[in-house]
């Protein structure tokens, strides 16, 4: 039993860790994004000719984050970018598994991370670019006339009313737990920018410890509260304001922590308990084949889970191979999917098929390459 809570404490621990320099991109990207999607109307207005849509897509897709995808499936509803472009944005994204990367923690080797995001963005890149081209040069969805009906912005202002009217100690809950975590972040900051030299600050390690375990315990019901009472986990800024924006950020923190701590705990589960570290490793070696199979699919998953659990699983388990990695980087579609979804099923579902098809392809010729 002892062990047991050993294990989970350690696990949680680690998440924290790791929360600590994600919370600090999440944050600076959410802003930057927020200010992309300001400039939203001026965006569309200067999209450019079409052929070139599936290189501005890709290029929005990589940008760290999720806010990009949800500007171009914007751009799409309104006729603003072809089929091209948003397939390349939406083969090209990471969504908030790039800040899983972009972190270091003891549970990480912050260069061979580094390496690893620049690989697989530059695959997605190239993957998005070509991909894109392919889908416009062949005319796939060519009429793709989004029928935006006045039913279905009844129903969305119906859900914002139902939002507002939500019980006000619900609200202040919620308030508690954003100063609560922003707290924890900004007291772990300096400890997490000092570990990308491989430095600490060794006169508060034991209270930098116990608070990595409060971040994460606090991002997991956190997550869970909104996605219970609010529904979403939105990763774009409804507001104009910089409070606003730093409070979806918070939500993506939450996200982000509460699906390292399950990709986390699973992981060294069945890596130390089940099946043990020098069997797993001749396994990881023998099934690359089989992993770049489950993390596409993993991946497929629709919002930023998927491609978090993929990314834990990389910086974790010993000899996973980054064709795998590049994989479910490709079939993943991050939030942007979820408004696509909602104004036009069809497309959303075969920009989903067609990014899990480009990831087996592409992930599969990774891994003849020698990326494993």
């Amino acid at each position: 039993m002892e062990s047991i809570w050993i294990f989970l404490l350690d696990n949680l621990e680690a998440a924290g860790t790791i929360g600590g320099y994600v919370s600090i991109s999440i944050i600076g990207f959410a802003i930057f994004n927020c200010l992309i999607i300001k400039q939203h109307d001026s965006l569309s207005s200067q999209i450019g000719p079409k052929w070139f849509h599936p290189i501005i897509g890709s290029f929005l897709g990589a940008i760290p984050g999720c806010g990009a995808t949800i500007v171009v499936a914007s751009l799409y509803k309104n006729e603003k970018i072809s089929f091209g472009g948003l397939l390349a944005a939406f083969i090209s994204t990471l969504g908030e598994g790039s800040f899983v990367l972009l972190g270091a923690s003891n549970e990480s080797d912050v260069t061979a991370n580094l390496k690893a995001y620049a690989i697989i963005t530059i695959f997605g890149f190239l993957a998005g670019v070509l991909f894109g081209f392919l889908c416009d040069i062949l005319k796939v969805r060519h009429n793709a006339s989004i029928n935006h009906n006045k039913n279905e912005d009844q129903v969305h202002q119906k859900k914002i009313i139902h939002k507002e009217d939500i019980n006000q100690k619900y609200y202040s809950l919620q308030s508690f737990g954003f100063y609560a975590i922003m707290v924890m972040v900004i007291f772990l900051a300096p400890g997490s920018i000092m570990a990308l030299w491989g430095g600490g600050i060794e006169v508060i390690s034991e209270l930098t410890f116990y608070v990595s375990m409060v971040l994460t315990m606090s991002c997991i019901a956190y997550y869970f509260l909104n996605m219970a009472l609010f529904k979403s986990n939105d990763c774009y800024c409804e507001g104009e304001d910089m409070k606003s924006t730093i409070f979806h950020a918070v939500l993506d923190v939450s996200m982000v922590v509460t699906y390292v701590f399950i990709g986390l705990l699973v992981a060294n589960y069945i890596i130390d308990v089940m099946v043990g570290p020098e069997i797993f490793a001749e396994w990881m070696k023998s099934s690359a084949y089989v992993l770049v199979l489950l993390a596409a699919l993993i991946g497929l998953m629709p919002g930023c889970g998927g491609m978090i659990t993929v990314a834990t699983a990389f910086i974790t388990i010993k000899n996973f191979p980054i064709a795998a990695l590049i994989a479910a980087s490709i079939a993943t579609s991050g939030d942007g999917i979820f408004p696509l979804l909602a104004k036009n099923r069809k497309d959303g579902l075969i920009v989903s098929i067609l990014g899990l098809v480009v990831a087996l392809i592409v992930g599969y010729i990774a891994l003849i390459l020698g990326f494993n």
